[in-house]
């Protein structure tokens, strides 16, 4: 089952227009997304300045934790990110 995680195929569809990635087009980038969204909820909740996870703590997870979804979101996009759009025509 890793093996599906671990390919190269593309989970998310290229934006149409500007840069970077729209939404997954496959079930991989659906778990993806999921998990890091609840990733995310699950460290804003337990962030708590009294509490036993500082707030710069939270703060470093979280920021840790996007890049390591945008790198993963990016090597599963669908021809890569790059500047999309005909603005001029």
């Amino acid at each position: 089952m890793l093996h599906l995680f671990l390919g190269k195929e593309p989970w998310f569809r290229a934006k149409r227009f500007g840069y970077g990635a729209g939404l997954p087009f496959k079930w991989q980038g659906w778990v993806t997304l999921a998990v890091y969204l609840l990733a995310m909820v699950g460290l804003g909740l337990f962030a708590d300045g009294n509490g036993a996870m500082p707030t710069i703590v939270t703060v470093g997870l979280m920021l840790t934790t996007t890049a390591i979804f945008l790198v993963i979101v990016r090597n599963h996009t669908e021809g890569g990110w790059k500047w999309r759009g005909d603005f001029g025509a």
